[in-house]
């Protein structure tokens, strides 16, 4: 009787970047004949954030995932990161990698990088994602009848997080997540952890000082963009992506119903599949 031969792992390597404050890791998964796909993390995260995409999407693409300045187990740079530096860090990155067209994935606060990223090399990007975020853009700056709805959101939202929060249940998974996955909260609970040296009540001020763009701003970046968003997101307004793509051509949403902030954590499947049209369009 023949023994089925076990499958083969893709292929993963893992390099540091030296940057001149800082060094940035990062970690290069399968060498499938897909485009490559480039994962950049939220603020609750780091490269691990990614595994139920790199294990889905490995076996046909190349898979990058790193994490940012001052999020273990990259460095931490003199004075802690300023976000302003996300982009150029990963310009560098996908220099020394050797990456062409490419499409960039970014979830929260990888969205600044995503957006940045694309502004600075315009046209260059096969596609972008923005997962629950509109990274840089300003969604204060959206048009009526969008903009009617931010306040009322944002004083719901504080209250929601306010008292997830003092229930032990992290605002990037949401009382969902918390309740039927108990077991994903704890990992994306201990995935956070792993950032404890970064100060990460003075790091949002930065965040949001670069939250300046106009949203027109993304039609210009020369490539497809797909918005995925989680429903019930008391972080980013759901809604904002939304306005976007209502005054950008070349934006799409996809609505991942009964997920938070962390779609791409919480409902794996169906942000694979969203993301798997998206760079492999038929």
């Amino acid at each position: 009787m023949t023994t089925p031969s076990a499958p083969i792992a893709p292929a993963r390597r893992i390099g540091r970047l030296k940057r001149p404050d800082c060094e940035i890791h990062y970690e290069v998964t399968g060498n499938g004949s897909g485009p490559a796909i480039v994962f950049a993390h939220g603020l609750g995260g780091n490269q691990m954030s990614w595994w139920q995409q790199v294990g889905h999407f490995a076996p046909t693409h190349t898979c990058v995932t790193f994490a940012h300045r001052g999020f273990a187990p990259s460095t931490m740079p003199p004075g802690g990161p300023d976000p302003a530096d996300f982009a150029d860090d990963l310009i560098a990155l996908t220099d020394e990698l050797k990456l062409a067209r490419f499409y960039l994935v970014g979830q929260s606060m990888g969205g600044w990088t995503v957006v940045e990223y694309a502004m600075k090399r315009t046209g260059k990007l096969a596609g972008a994602v923005l997962c629950n975020t509109t990274g840089s853009i300003d969604f204060r700056k959206i048009a009526q009848p969008w903009l009617g709805r931010v306040d009322a959101w944002e004083a719901q939202s504080r209250a929601t997080a306010s008292r997830l929060v003092a229930n032990g249940i992290h605002p990037g998974c949401g009382e969902r997540m918390a309740r039927d996955q108990p077991a994903l909260h704890n990992l994306y609970l201990q995935i956070d952890q792993m950032g404890h040296a970064l100060d990460k009540d003075a790091f949002r001020p930065k965040l949001s000082a670069l939250r300046r763009r106009d949203p027109s701003d993304i039609a210009s970046i020369g490539c497809p963009v797909l918005c995925i968003v989680g429903t019930e997101d008391i972080l980013i307004p759901p809604f904002a992506q939304q306005a976007i793509a209502s005054v950008a051509p070349n934006v799409q949403v996809v609505l991942v119903h009964g997920a938070g902030h962390s779609a791409y954590f919480e409902r794996a499947a169906e942000f694979n599949r969203a993301l798997e049209a998206f760079v492999n369009p038929r």
